[in-house]
């Protein structure tokens, strides 16, 4: 994460006005990613074991690979099952949108889709792997709003103090063919505008010609504008921006170990090793070569041949796996489908239990991700005042409420029994938002009420209530 101030500080080291392309520069060469693509890695099930190498020693000592030794590499996807768990947990479901006045509800919630839900799965995914992810909303060539996810591989943001309050710029770089060669294109977005340069094979960067720079954010008929905010939102996945990879890597890394090591072992010990006493040859591989071609060997004296086979510790090994995926689980804080504690119906009380992890490491990325979303809102609320849609108030967007659909299995008998118990007690709106039943709260708000007026009939069509003449 880099400051304001330290941005400011390192124009006034270069000492230049023209000190950005030198600045851009470092900035992407110190952009470390190490951990953002170890927890893509994982997920695409790309372990470490993957790369495993099994060493031996020559006879002066020296250590080389073996490339005959048996090395079997066996990853274990533990990452995507606990990420899947968490984003289909809490995003699997549509997310309601309210604000006042209603007006405004129904302009947002018009244009948050179902493609909107699918891309915040994506970013969920992303932010959960990377520790971070970002949305970048724009005015398109037809003068519509759209949004695109940007990865934060290919993004650094810049604000304005330590503690992150507002976003004062956003450096988003990727590959790029210039002339048939790849390179590096880099965007520096600030408020206003956005500057485009292109990497050099000498390393720096330069203005790329085939735009105007700076260019705005966007055009409303002839006149280019630009938002007022940097329009990428960041979304985290935690205030650390830790993925959540971090938190089991290596128990994931010895579970793979020891699954792998058993499987060498399998194929060895169906092998046997010779003990060998008073041997006339006079290397083994003499010995060898005997056994193939005359299935004896020659041995002097006492001497003789002990065929031995090893042992698997099965009993050990697997005790360590079991512990090790039950703290995969509680350090991944996932759900355990394997459990067997609770019965073949276990009650809501029962089930908040056995999701209680899950919804905490859920419940942290949904507060982050509903500041996110709405912080989203306001570019949207800005686009259809800027197009003379809707003008909405000055304090709109406090109005803004995001509820996210947890999908955790219920007992649905108890959750109808408590909504109906609660009518009365609270609103018919958080009733209906949180009936089992219910996946879009709007639509069934709009069902109810078409049903209050007499122009739903549950058993068949629309019901046309004009007089006849």
């Amino acid at each position: 994460m880099i400051t304001e101030t330290q941005l400011q500080s390192m124009r006034l080291a270069e000492n230049a006005t023209s000190s950005d392309p030198y600045i851009l520069k470092k900035l992407i060469e110190e952009h470390n990613t190490t951990s953002m693509r170890q927890g893509v890695d994982y997920y695409n099930n790309d372990n470490a074991i993957r790369n495993r190498k099994i060493f031996a020693y020559d006879a002066d000592g020296r250590k080389f690979e073996d490339d005959e030794a048996i090395n079997n590499r066996i990853p274990h996807n533990w990452h995507k099952l606990l990420v899947d768990q968490k984003v289909s947990y809490l995003l699997g479901k549509p997310i309601v949108l309210t604000a006042e006045p209603e007006r405004l509800s129904e302009e947002v919630n018009g244009f948050l889709d179902e493609d909107f839900d699918d891309v915040l799965q994506e970013i969920g995914k992303g932010s959960s792997n990377k520790g971070t992810e970002y949305l970048h909303p724009f005015i398109n060539s037809q003068g519509k709003f759209d949004y695109i996810v940007v990865s934060a591989l290919q993004g650094i943001p810049i604000y304005d103090t330590d503690y992150e309050q507002e976003m004062v710029a956003f450096i988003r770089y990727y590959p790029y063919w210039v002339n048939g060669k790849e390179t590096i294109r880099a965007e520096w977005w600030t408020a206003d505008d956005v500057t485009y340069y292109i990497k050099q094979p000498s390393g720096m960067y330069v203005l790329d010609d085939s735009v105007d720079n700076p260019a705005n954010h966007f055009s409303v008929g002839e006149e280019g504008k630009g938002w007022g905010k940097v329009p990428f939102i960041e979304f985290r996945n935690n205030e650390e921006k830790y993925s959540d990879l971090r938190f089991y890597k290596e128990i994931v890394d010895a579970y793979d170990l020891i699954i792998a090591n058993r499987a060498n072992t399998i194929e060895d010990i169906q092998k046997a090793f010779y003990v060998l006493k008073g041997y006339d040859g006079t290397s083994l591989s003499e010995f060898n070569a005997n056994l193939r071609r005359y299935r004896a060997a020659k041995v002097s004296g006492d001497g003789g041949i002990d065929i031995e086979q090893g042992d698997v510790p099965v009993e050990a090994e697997d005790s360590t796996l079991d512990r090790m995926e039950e703290n995969i689980f509680l350090f991944g804080q996932g759900v355990n489908i394997k459990t067997d504690k609770f019965g073949q119906s276990p009650s809501g009380v029962a089930l908040k239990f056995l999701f209680h992890l899950l919804d905490l490491k859920a419940n942290i990325m949904a507060r982050k991700f509903a500041k996110a979303i709405k912080e989203f809102v306001w570019f949207l609320i800005e686009y259809l005042r800027i197009t003379d849609k809707f003008s909405a108030p000055q304090d709109a967007l406090d109005s803004v409420r995001v509820t996210f659909n947890k999908a955790m299995p219920v007992n649905e008998l108890e959750m109808v029994q408590m909504a109906q118990m609660s009518k009365g007690l609270i609103s018919d709106e958080t009733i209906v938002s949180n009936h089992v039943w219910v996946e879009d709260a709007n639509y069934e708000k709009e069902q109810m009420e078409q049903e209050q007026e007499g122009r739903v009939d549950l058993d068949g069509p629309v019901i046309d209530d004009e007089p006849t003449e």
